[in-house]
Order: C-alpha cells, then structure tokens, then sequence
C-alpha cells in the first residue's frame, strides 16, 4: 500500500503531479484537495477561486523549526550558518526607519577577527595603487582631516532572497531579510580618494580586510572585492566607524568599514584596512565567475555556468516588505481591515509605488511611498486593505521603482549562486 502524502511533501518531491491532483484544467482547485489545504491551514480560503494554479500557499511552505541565533548584543535572528557566521533578520523586526543595531543581519565570508586591543584612532587604512600620491591613515586622522557625515543607508546582501529560486541555488539561503537600514557616521570616500590624486587610469578599486580565511592560512583573502570608481566617488559612499551613534560592533566591521549602499553588500568591505586604485576590474576573492555576477541572457535553471557571460550586479533590484504583521499572525475573529506598513527600496533607484493584494494577485491596492531622508536610505509606505470575512490571506507586498521595473511574481534570471532574487513578498495570516 502507497504512503498517502501531504500537498507539502508531493509539492516538495513532485510538483508537477500536485499540480495534476490538486487543480482542475481550468485551474480552480477540485474541492477535496481545497478542504485537504483549508484543513492544513487551519481556516477557509475566501479568496480559494482567485489562487493560481499550482500555487502553495506561504504557511505551507514553511519547513520545520527555523534555527536561532543566541549572541550576545543582537536580536534573536535566524541562523543561517556558523562557519561563516551569517544569520538573517525577520521581516518583523525591519519595522524601524532606523534598523537598531541588535536587529542588524549578519554576513561574514570568513571568521570574526580579534577586537582590535589598541586605541581605535590608531587602526591604519592604506589608499594606494593608481594614485599620485599613496595614503596611510590613522582611524585618527580620517576623523580629523575630512569632513564627517551621518547618513540613512539601505545595505543589502547580494544574496537577499535566495530561497524563492527553483531549482535550488548554491549559498545560504536567504528568505527577505539581508536588508538593514542604519545610520552610518564616517567620513565620503571620495575625500579620501582625491587626497591621494587618483591618476587617469584609476578606473577601479580593490577593497582589503582583517577578516582571517576559513582556512587559517594568513596569505589569503575572505573576501576582498572591489567596483567602478564612478561609485567609489558618489557622495554616498562612505567609510564608516559609527553605526546608530556609537562604534561600530565588532560583527559589524569595528573599527572601520566601508558603506557601498544599493550595491551588493560584499562591498561594503568590514574591518577594512586597505583599498587600491587599478586601471582593470580586481580579481580578489569575490569577483569573477559567477561570484556576485548575474547572467547578461538567461540561462537554463539548473544549468553549469563558468559566469564568462555573466556581469556584475551594480545597483540591487527594487524590492518591498511589509514589516508591521509577522508571517504566521493569527489576528481576531472579526478583524475587517489591515492598517499596513513597510519599506521599499530600489539599489540606485527609487521607489515609484507599493502595491499590495490580498487575493492573489487578482486585486491589488496602492499604498503611500513617502520619500527618503537621503539618497540610499530606504522609504517608509503605508495604506490598509479589507478583508471581506475570517479566513486565510496572504498579504502580496509588490514594489515599483523609479524606472518602471516592479517585483516578479517569481525569482527571474536564475543563476547558480542565486543572485538578485527579487519576487514579490508573501506575508500569510490568519484572521479568527
């Protein structure tokens, strides 16, 4: 005798044949398999009519208990890996314009150095390579010869979103939250860059950490990536020792780091100690391949790929999050209408529009994107939705950027290091 098996499990081992089971031709679920899902939600479906064919509902896809990260001086954030240290924020605890620093993720490629035991002012940064005139800088004298900015900036792992690709992608697997929003006091690289005469064929930049390699071997690199001097230059991009008014802690990149906001986070180089102008694009640790590149033509998903067609991921996609409801919220019987909040953002871009459904997709409601304190930092959107009765909903959260380019119902542009994966959120609740 067969194992009778759950929509969860055949979704997981054979979609196609869920798909065949579960939905008529005409894609409206056949009705034991829509009492076999209300049952396993636990609630009616009001909106059952409008889900697409082949759709698994978000509660569902949730598999088993989730790990914590149990660190002193953070939130309670879900643990991703150890070795390297990663670790995501809930969407719930994205609810500040300012993220406090506990609730900050966490993305490491090698292993967490040793505090710096002297003064912090003496922590030496070297600007070198294609410049006239090559820098060696206390933290001290950053602080006292440039002028220093506080800022509101968006980073992002390049990552962010991961999980939504099929098939499945090499690297941890980020749900929505690698997105942290801080306020960053240091000083614009750009100073920096112009106190050491970039010559004419500086043209990039390579950026250098403490952070020892998984190996222990001292020779190597964890990470060290570089970009276009065009962005090194904008007035954005900082060197960074304050993070939300005080140092920097040391998972964060104490005593100094670089800020690259709207670019991907493997930029944004911590415990920083070197970065070197070239004329050619660096070729640390990071670059390359398929490390932090996406395809220029899309790819077969599941396919091999050296990445030789492949481009680096400049500015990050537009994405949104409701912030205000939890995945998973059980809210009182008789609970009509949603007063909603959350944050967009767009890599250089800027947000246009948050819409959000709660059908399915078939409807959808425009919400207020208000504009933000700076460049680079992400905007607050806010509206309320009807619910026509109790009942299990998922909350679509789509946004819309400057350009025109909205959130995909899916992640696109597969490629094997799931990159850029940014489809629409699904925030599911339960009302009564």
């Amino acid at each position: 005798m067969g194992v009778e098996r759950s929509l969860t499990e055949l979704y997981g081992d054979d979609p196609e044949r869920a798909d065949a089971l579960a939905f008529g031709r005409r894609g409206a679920l056949k009705g034991a398999a829509l009492a076999a899902m209300g049952a396993a939600l636990g609630s009616t479906i009001p909106f059952a009519a409008r889900m697409p064919a082949g759709l698994l509902p978000a509660a569902l896809a949730q598999a088993g208990e989730v790990p914590k990260l149990r660190m002193d001086g953070k939130a309670t954030l879900i643990l991703l890996g150890e070795r390297p240290l990663v670790a995501e924020t809930p969407e719930a605890m994205l609810d500040d314009d300012v993220t406090p620093t506990d609730k900050f993720f966490i993305r490491n490629n090698g292993a967490i150095p040793e505090r710096f035991a002297g003064d912090p002012k003496s922590w030496r940064l070297r600007i070198d390579g294609e410049v006239n005139t090559p820098l060696d800088l206390t933290l001290g004298e950053l602080q006292s010869r440039f002028e220093a900015v506080t800022l509101r900036l968006q980073m992002e792992c390049g990552g962010n979103g991961r999980a939504a690709f099929t098939p499945e992608t090499r690297g941890n697997q980020w749900g929505n939250g690698a997105i942290s929003n801080g306020e960053w006091t240091g000083v614009r690289l750009r100073d920096v860059v112009r106190a050491a005469g970039p010559k004419d064929t500086a043209r990039f930049t390579g950026h250098f950490g403490a952070d020892p390699h998984l190996s222990g071997d001292t020779s190597r690199q964890a990470i060290s990536r570089g970009m276009p001097v065009a962005k090194a230059m904008e007035d954005t991009t900082v060197l960074a020792w304050n993070l939300n008014g005080e140092p920097l802690p040391l998972v964060h990149g104490f005593p100094l780091r670089l800020i690259t906001p709207g670019w991907p986070g493997s930029l944004s180089q911590k415990w920083l100690n070197r970065i070197t102008l070239r004329a050619t694009p660096h070729d640390g640790p990071g670059m390359g391949g398929t490390s932090y590149r996406v395809p220029v033509r899309p790819i077969v998903p599941g396919s091999t790929n050296d990445g030789k067609e492949f481009v680096d991921i400049a500015s990050m996609p537009v994405r949104g999050l409701l912030t205000n409801l939890a995945h998973g919220s059980r809210l009182p019987a008789g609970t009509r209408r949603l007063d909603l909040r959350g944050h967009a953002w767009a890599g250089d871009l800027t947000v246009r529009a948050v819409h959000v459904s709660a059908d399915f997709g078939a409807s959808w409601t425009e919400m207020r994107v208000a504009e933000a304190p700076n460049r680079h930092a992400w905007q607050r959107w806010t509206g309320s939705l009807e619910l026509p009765s109790d009942g299990y909903f998922e909350l679509w959260t789509r946004a819309t950027d400057s350009q025109g380019r909205m959130q995909p119902h899916q992640a696109a542009n597969w490629n094997p290091q799931g990159y850029a994966a940014n489809a629409m959120a699904r925030t599911a609740i339960l009302v009564g």
